[in-house]
Protein backbone atom coordinates (compact mmCIF):
# COMPACT_ATOMS: atom_id res chain seq x y z
CA UNK A 1 0.00 0.00 0.00
CA UNK A 2 1.72 3.20 -1.20
CA UNK A 3 1.73 6.58 1.29
CA UNK A 4 -1.85 8.04 -0.47
CA UNK A 5 -3.24 4.68 0.09
CA UNK A 6 -2.72 4.31 3.48
CA UNK A 7 -3.58 8.20 3.98
CA UNK A 8 -7.16 7.90 2.26
CA UNK A 9 -7.64 4.55 4.20
CA UNK A 10 -6.59 6.22 7.80
CA UNK A 11 -8.97 8.68 6.86
CA UNK A 12 -11.71 7.04 6.23
CA UNK A 13 -11.62 5.07 9.09
CA UNK A 14 -11.53 8.43 10.99
CA UNK A 15 -14.95 9.06 9.16
CA UNK A 16 -13.53 11.93 6.82
CA UNK A 17 -13.80 10.50 3.29
CA UNK A 18 -16.13 10.08 1.09
CA UNK A 19 -18.50 7.95 3.16
CA UNK A 20 -18.50 10.72 6.16
CA UNK A 21 -21.53 12.04 7.26
CA UNK A 22 -24.14 14.67 5.41
CA UNK A 23 -23.83 17.91 6.70
CA UNK A 24 -26.15 20.54 6.69
CA UNK A 25 -25.24 24.23 7.00
CA UNK A 26 -26.68 27.26 6.18
CA UNK A 27 -25.65 29.98 2.88
CA UNK A 28 -25.60 32.95 4.88
CA UNK A 29 -22.26 34.12 2.99
CA UNK A 30 -24.03 33.65 -0.02
CA UNK A 31 -26.93 35.95 0.55
CA UNK A 32 -24.85 39.18 0.35
CA UNK A 33 -24.46 40.71 -2.71
CA UNK A 34 -21.09 40.87 -4.31
CA UNK A 35 -20.21 44.40 -3.61
CA UNK A 36 -20.88 43.68 -0.03
CA UNK A 37 -18.58 40.86 0.33
CA UNK A 38 -16.42 42.48 -1.56
CA UNK A 39 -16.24 45.51 1.19
CA UNK A 40 -16.48 43.21 4.00
CA UNK A 41 -13.98 40.72 2.92
CA UNK A 42 -10.99 43.10 2.36
CA UNK A 43 -10.62 43.49 6.49
CA UNK A 44 -10.66 39.71 6.78
CA UNK A 45 -8.23 37.10 7.06
CA UNK A 46 -8.70 34.16 4.81
CA UNK A 47 -9.28 30.67 6.90
CA UNK A 48 -8.65 27.28 5.43
CA UNK A 49 -11.18 24.91 7.43
CA UNK A 50 -9.13 21.39 7.63
CA UNK A 51 -11.89 18.65 8.08
CA UNK A 52 -15.31 19.45 6.96
CA UNK A 53 -17.25 16.39 9.89
CA UNK A 54 -20.22 17.21 11.53
CA UNK A 55 -18.87 20.44 14.11
CA UNK A 56 -17.04 22.21 11.87
CA UNK A 57 -20.31 22.56 9.11
CA UNK A 58 -23.06 22.60 11.86
CA UNK A 59 -21.42 24.57 14.64
CA UNK A 60 -18.33 26.53 13.61
CA UNK A 61 -18.79 27.22 9.88
CA UNK A 62 -22.25 29.09 10.26
CA UNK A 63 -20.51 31.34 12.78
CA UNK A 64 -18.04 32.84 10.20
CA UNK A 65 -21.45 35.17 9.35
CA UNK A 66 -20.38 36.96 12.58
CA UNK A 67 -17.06 37.60 12.36
CA UNK A 68 -15.62 40.77 11.81
CA UNK A 69 -12.15 39.86 10.83
CA UNK A 70 -12.37 36.37 9.83
CA UNK A 71 -13.49 34.78 6.81
CA UNK A 72 -13.77 30.94 4.74
CA UNK A 73 -11.38 31.04 1.75
CA UNK A 74 -10.63 27.45 1.98
CA UNK A 75 -11.42 23.58 2.08
CA UNK A 76 -10.01 20.54 2.84
CA UNK A 77 -11.57 17.22 2.70
CA UNK A 78 -11.66 14.01 1.87
CA UNK A 79 -14.78 13.97 0.15
CA UNK A 80 -15.23 16.13 -3.20
CA UNK A 81 -18.80 16.43 -3.40
CA UNK A 82 -19.21 17.80 -0.35
CA UNK A 83 -16.55 20.39 -0.22
CA UNK A 84 -17.86 21.80 -3.34
CA UNK A 85 -21.19 21.56 -1.77
CA UNK A 86 -19.96 24.02 0.73
CA UNK A 87 -18.17 25.69 -1.16
CA UNK A 88 -20.76 27.04 -3.29
CA UNK A 89 -22.49 27.73 -0.29
CA UNK A 90 -19.63 29.73 1.45
CA UNK A 91 -18.69 31.59 -1.88
CA UNK A 92 -15.84 29.86 -1.67
CA UNK A 93 -13.58 29.95 -4.90
CA UNK A 94 -13.31 26.23 -6.43
CA UNK A 95 -9.87 26.57 -7.20
CA UNK A 96 -9.41 26.88 -3.04
CA UNK A 97 -10.66 23.38 -2.45
CA UNK A 98 -8.49 20.78 -1.63
CA UNK A 99 -7.57 16.83 -0.98
CA UNK A 100 -5.52 15.80 2.29
CA UNK A 101 -3.47 14.56 -0.27
CA UNK A 102 -2.77 18.11 -2.27
CA UNK A 103 -3.16 19.78 1.00
CA UNK A 104 0.87 21.18 1.15
CA UNK A 105 -0.38 23.39 -2.04
CA UNK A 106 -1.58 25.44 0.08
CA UNK A 107 1.28 26.93 1.09
CA UNK A 108 1.13 29.00 -2.70
CA UNK A 109 -2.46 30.46 -1.71
CA UNK A 110 -2.60 33.77 -0.64
CA UNK A 111 -6.12 33.73 -0.01
CA UNK A 112 -5.31 31.31 3.07
CA UNK A 113 -3.60 33.41 6.07
CA UNK A 114 -5.17 30.65 8.50
CA UNK A 115 -5.70 26.89 8.64
CA UNK A 116 -8.20 25.85 11.06
CA UNK A 117 -7.61 21.99 11.93
CA UNK A 118 -10.79 20.07 12.97
CA UNK A 119 -9.77 16.44 12.56
CA UNK A 120 -9.78 14.14 15.36
CA UNK A 121 -7.21 14.68 17.19
CA UNK A 122 -4.50 11.87 16.05
CA UNK A 123 -4.39 13.81 13.24
CA UNK A 124 -3.84 17.16 14.53
CA UNK A 125 -0.02 16.77 14.99
CA UNK A 126 0.62 15.78 11.16
CA UNK A 127 -1.70 18.93 9.92
CA UNK A 128 -0.25 21.61 12.15
CA UNK A 129 3.18 20.95 11.05
CA UNK A 130 2.24 20.20 7.27
CA UNK A 131 0.23 23.89 8.11
CA UNK A 132 3.51 25.84 9.33
CA UNK A 133 5.68 24.14 6.65
CA UNK A 134 3.39 26.00 4.67
CA UNK A 135 3.94 29.36 5.93
CA UNK A 136 0.28 29.45 7.54
CA UNK A 137 -0.95 30.11 10.91
CA UNK A 138 -2.89 27.55 12.79
CA UNK A 139 -5.48 27.41 14.74
CA UNK A 140 -5.98 23.91 15.88
CA UNK A 141 -9.26 21.90 17.48
CA UNK A 142 -8.88 20.69 21.34
CA UNK A 143 -7.65 18.08 22.52
CA UNK A 144 -4.28 19.72 20.82
CA UNK A 145 -3.13 16.18 20.73
CA UNK A 146 -2.56 12.53 21.89
CA UNK A 147 0.44 12.96 23.58
CA UNK A 148 3.05 16.12 25.01
CA UNK A 149 5.55 14.97 22.80
CA UNK A 150 3.27 15.60 19.43
CA UNK A 151 2.19 18.91 21.52
CA UNK A 152 5.88 20.30 21.68
CA UNK A 153 6.40 19.18 17.92
CA UNK A 154 3.44 21.51 16.56
CA UNK A 155 4.68 24.33 19.09
CA UNK A 156 8.16 24.31 17.94
CA UNK A 157 6.90 23.80 13.79
CA UNK A 158 4.93 26.92 14.47
CA UNK A 159 7.79 28.75 15.98
CA UNK A 160 10.40 27.84 13.45
CA UNK A 161 8.00 29.07 10.73
CA UNK A 162 7.03 31.99 12.61
CA UNK A 163 3.54 31.68 12.41
CA UNK A 164 0.58 31.98 15.33
CA UNK A 165 -0.40 28.85 16.90
CA UNK A 166 -4.11 28.79 18.95
CA UNK A 167 -5.64 25.72 20.44
CA UNK A 168 -9.80 26.29 20.10
CA UNK A 169 -11.01 26.42 23.66
CA UNK A 170 -14.16 27.93 22.62
CA UNK A 171 -15.64 28.09 26.37
CA UNK A 172 -12.96 30.72 26.90
CA UNK A 173 -14.52 33.00 24.20
CA UNK A 174 -17.90 32.79 26.01
CA UNK A 175 -19.93 35.44 28.33
CA UNK A 176 -21.00 32.88 30.78
CA UNK A 177 -18.01 31.54 31.38
CA UNK A 178 -15.78 34.94 31.33
CA UNK A 179 -18.68 36.32 33.75
CA UNK A 180 -17.91 33.77 35.95
CA UNK A 181 -14.17 34.16 36.07
CA UNK A 182 -14.60 37.85 36.67
CA UNK A 183 -16.86 37.32 39.38
CA UNK A 184 -14.97 34.96 40.78
CA UNK A 185 -11.70 37.01 40.90
CA UNK A 186 -13.65 39.83 42.14
CA UNK A 187 -14.12 37.93 45.52
CA UNK A 188 -17.80 37.81 44.84
CA UNK A 189 -17.98 34.20 46.40
CA UNK A 190 -15.34 34.73 48.94
CA UNK A 191 -12.60 32.75 48.93
CA UNK A 192 -12.74 29.79 46.92
CA UNK A 193 -12.61 27.10 48.72
CA UNK A 194 -13.79 24.10 45.82
CA UNK A 195 -15.09 23.60 42.27
CA UNK A 196 -17.45 20.82 40.62
CA UNK A 197 -17.32 20.09 36.92
CA UNK A 198 -18.53 17.24 35.05
CA UNK A 199 -19.49 16.29 31.61
CA UNK A 200 -21.31 13.52 30.07
CA UNK A 201 -22.68 11.91 26.97
CA UNK A 202 -23.68 9.28 25.33
CA UNK A 203 -20.83 7.86 22.30
CA UNK A 204 -23.33 5.96 19.62
CA UNK A 205 -20.90 5.28 17.09
CA UNK A 206 -23.25 3.08 15.42
CA UNK A 207 -26.04 5.27 14.67
CA UNK A 208 -23.67 8.95 14.56
CA UNK A 209 -20.91 8.29 12.29
CA UNK A 210 -19.55 11.39 13.75
CA UNK A 211 -18.99 9.24 16.71
CA UNK A 212 -17.01 7.00 14.66
CA UNK A 213 -13.46 7.89 15.94
CA UNK A 214 -14.42 8.91 19.10
CA UNK A 215 -14.26 5.38 20.10
CA UNK A 216 -10.60 4.91 18.21
CA UNK A 217 -7.31 4.82 20.41
CA UNK A 218 -5.50 5.90 17.67
CA UNK A 219 -7.36 8.73 16.34
CA UNK A 220 -9.15 10.23 19.52
CA UNK A 221 -5.73 9.38 21.84
CA UNK A 222 -8.38 8.31 24.85
CA UNK A 223 -11.68 8.11 25.22
CA UNK A 224 -14.70 10.80 27.77
CA UNK A 225 -11.35 12.64 29.20
CA UNK A 226 -9.57 13.32 26.04
CA UNK A 227 -13.03 14.66 24.32
CA UNK A 228 -15.17 16.04 27.41
CA UNK A 229 -13.33 15.71 30.06
CA UNK A 230 -11.07 18.16 29.29
CA UNK A 231 -14.07 20.59 29.88
CA UNK A 232 -13.83 19.70 33.19
CA UNK A 233 -10.18 20.70 33.64
CA UNK A 234 -9.69 23.34 31.93
CA UNK A 235 -12.73 25.08 33.73
CA UNK A 236 -11.14 23.95 36.87
CA UNK A 237 -7.72 25.45 35.78
CA UNK A 238 -9.64 29.04 34.22
CA UNK A 239 -11.79 29.26 37.09
CA UNK A 240 -9.01 28.82 39.85
CA UNK A 241 -6.60 31.12 37.96
CA UNK A 242 -4.05 28.45 39.28
CA UNK A 243 -2.36 24.83 37.92
CA UNK A 244 -2.80 22.32 40.41
CA UNK A 245 0.18 20.05 41.89
CA UNK A 246 -1.51 16.76 42.65
CA UNK A 247 -4.36 14.77 40.53
CA UNK A 248 -5.73 11.26 41.99
CA UNK A 249 -8.18 9.46 39.55
CA UNK A 250 -10.25 6.52 39.36
CA UNK A 251 -12.10 4.64 36.30
CA UNK A 252 -14.46 2.68 35.06
CA UNK A 253 -15.61 0.84 31.62
CA UNK A 254 -17.69 -1.87 30.84
CA UNK A 255 -14.90 -3.85 28.48
CA UNK A 256 -18.17 -5.73 27.26
CA UNK A 257 -19.62 -3.10 25.72
CA UNK A 258 -17.98 -2.70 21.89
CA UNK A 259 -17.76 1.02 22.48
CA UNK A 260 -15.13 0.73 25.51
CA UNK A 261 -13.03 -1.37 24.03
CA UNK A 262 -10.21 0.68 23.33
CA UNK A 263 -10.78 3.79 25.02
CA UNK A 264 -12.12 4.74 28.63
CA UNK A 265 -16.31 5.62 29.48
CA UNK A 266 -15.95 6.93 33.36
CA UNK A 267 -13.21 9.00 34.40
CA UNK A 268 -13.31 10.84 38.06
CA UNK A 269 -10.88 12.83 39.00
CA UNK A 270 -10.08 15.58 41.27
CA UNK A 271 -7.33 18.12 41.20
CA UNK A 272 -5.28 19.80 44.36
CA UNK A 273 -4.13 23.83 43.41
CA UNK A 274 -1.56 25.45 45.21
CA UNK A 275 -4.11 27.98 47.29
CA UNK A 276 -5.77 24.54 48.60
CA UNK A 277 -8.66 24.68 45.99
CA UNK A 278 -9.60 20.83 45.68
CA UNK A 279 -11.35 20.53 42.18
CA UNK A 280 -14.02 17.60 41.83
CA UNK A 281 -14.48 16.60 37.86
CA UNK A 282 -16.18 13.73 35.91
CA UNK A 283 -16.22 12.03 32.38
CA UNK A 284 -18.47 9.50 30.40
CA UNK A 285 -19.40 8.48 27.68
CA UNK A 286 -22.70 6.78 28.98
CA UNK A 287 -24.91 9.24 30.35
CA UNK A 288 -27.19 11.59 28.91
CA UNK A 289 -25.71 14.94 28.01
CA UNK A 290 -24.29 16.52 30.77
CA UNK A 291 -22.05 20.24 30.64
CA UNK A 292 -22.00 21.88 34.36
CA UNK A 293 -19.56 22.98 36.94
CA UNK A 294 -20.25 24.57 40.48
CA UNK A 295 -17.79 26.79 41.91
CA UNK A 296 -17.71 27.08 45.92
CA UNK A 297 -16.42 30.23 47.98
CA UNK A 298 -16.38 31.03 51.56
CA UNK A 299 -19.24 33.58 51.34
CA UNK A 300 -20.95 32.38 48.07
CA UNK A 301 -21.99 29.42 45.19
CA UNK A 302 -21.98 29.97 41.40
CA UNK A 303 -23.54 27.38 39.02
CA UNK A 304 -23.14 27.11 35.52
CA UNK A 305 -25.29 24.56 33.92
CA UNK A 306 -25.01 24.30 30.94
CA UNK A 307 -21.24 25.59 31.37
CA UNK A 308 -20.44 24.78 28.05
CA UNK A 309 -22.72 24.18 25.19
CA UNK A 310 -23.09 25.98 22.03
CA UNK A 311 -25.70 28.27 22.11
CA UNK A 312 -27.82 28.39 25.92
CA UNK A 313 -26.34 28.93 29.08
CA UNK A 314 -27.81 29.16 32.70
CA UNK A 315 -25.99 30.76 35.88
CA UNK A 316 -27.09 30.95 39.19
CA UNK A 317 -25.45 32.48 42.34
CA UNK A 318 -26.36 31.50 45.80
CA UNK A 319 -25.53 32.80 49.41
CA UNK A 320 -26.91 32.79 53.09
CA UNK A 321 -29.58 35.25 50.95
CA UNK A 322 -31.25 32.92 48.76
CA UNK A 323 -30.16 32.42 45.11
CA UNK A 324 -30.54 34.83 41.77
CA UNK A 325 -29.55 34.57 38.36
CA UNK A 326 -28.27 36.50 36.82
CA UNK A 327 -28.92 37.87 33.19
CA UNK A 328 -26.34 37.62 30.68
CA UNK A 329 -26.55 38.08 27.15
CA UNK A 330 -25.34 34.90 25.04
CA UNK A 331 -22.88 35.65 22.32
CA UNK A 332 -21.42 33.43 19.74
CA UNK A 333 -18.13 32.09 21.07
CA UNK A 334 -17.27 30.79 17.84
CA UNK A 335 -16.83 33.85 16.04
CA UNK A 336 -15.32 35.72 19.04
CA UNK A 337 -12.82 32.78 18.79
CA UNK A 338 -12.21 32.92 15.55
CA UNK A 339 -11.99 36.72 15.27
CA UNK A 340 -9.28 36.47 18.37
CA UNK A 341 -7.14 34.43 16.08
CA UNK A 342 -7.14 37.11 13.24
CA UNK A 343 -6.85 39.86 15.62
CA UNK A 344 -3.56 37.93 16.82
CA UNK A 345 -2.35 37.71 13.62
CA UNK A 346 -2.60 41.20 12.57
CA UNK A 347 -1.63 42.77 15.63
CA UNK A 348 1.15 40.15 16.24
CA UNK A 349 -0.34 39.33 19.54
CA UNK A 350 0.25 35.67 21.30
CA UNK A 351 -3.22 34.16 21.31
CA UNK A 352 -4.78 33.86 24.57
CA UNK A 353 -4.71 29.97 24.53
CA UNK A 354 -1.79 29.18 22.62
CA UNK A 355 -0.12 25.93 21.97
CA UNK A 356 1.30 26.01 25.98
CA UNK A 357 -2.14 25.96 26.88
CA UNK A 358 -3.05 22.90 25.01
CA UNK A 359 0.26 21.09 26.14
CA UNK A 360 -0.34 21.70 29.76
CA UNK A 361 -3.84 20.00 29.25
CA UNK A 362 -2.40 16.98 27.89
CA UNK A 363 0.25 17.00 30.07
CA UNK A 364 -2.34 16.74 32.64
CA UNK A 365 -4.51 14.30 31.20
CA UNK A 366 -1.40 11.82 31.12
CA UNK A 367 -1.18 12.18 35.04
CA UNK A 368 -4.79 11.56 35.09
CA UNK A 369 -4.09 7.92 33.43
CA UNK A 370 -1.15 7.50 35.14
CA UNK A 371 -3.05 8.36 38.67
CA UNK A 372 -6.36 6.21 37.73
CA UNK A 373 -3.75 3.29 36.26
CA UNK A 374 -1.72 3.57 39.51
CA UNK A 375 -4.09 3.70 42.15
CA UNK A 376 -2.52 6.64 43.64
CA UNK A 377 -1.49 10.37 43.67
CA UNK A 378 0.59 12.02 41.11
CA UNK A 379 2.54 14.95 41.31
CA UNK A 380 2.54 17.58 38.51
Amino acid sequence: MNATESRRQFLRQAGLGVAAAALTGPAAAASLSPSVMQDENQKKLGFAIVGLGKYATEQMMPAFKDCKHARITALVSGSPDKARKLAAEYGVDAKNIYSYQNFDSIKDNPAVDVVYIVLPPGLHAEYTIRAAQAGKHVLCEKPMANTPEECQRMIEACKKAGKKLMIAYRAQFEPFNLDAIERIRKGELGKLRMVTADHGRQVQPDKDQADTWRVQKKLAGGGSLMDIGIYSLNAARYLTGEEPVEVTAQEYSDKSDPRFKEVEDVIHFTLRFPSGVLASCTSAYSIEGVKRYRAYGDKAWLDLDPATDYYKHQMKIGDKDGERQPQIKEGNQFAAELDHMAECVMQNKTPKTPGEEGLRDIKLIMAIYEAARKGKPVRV
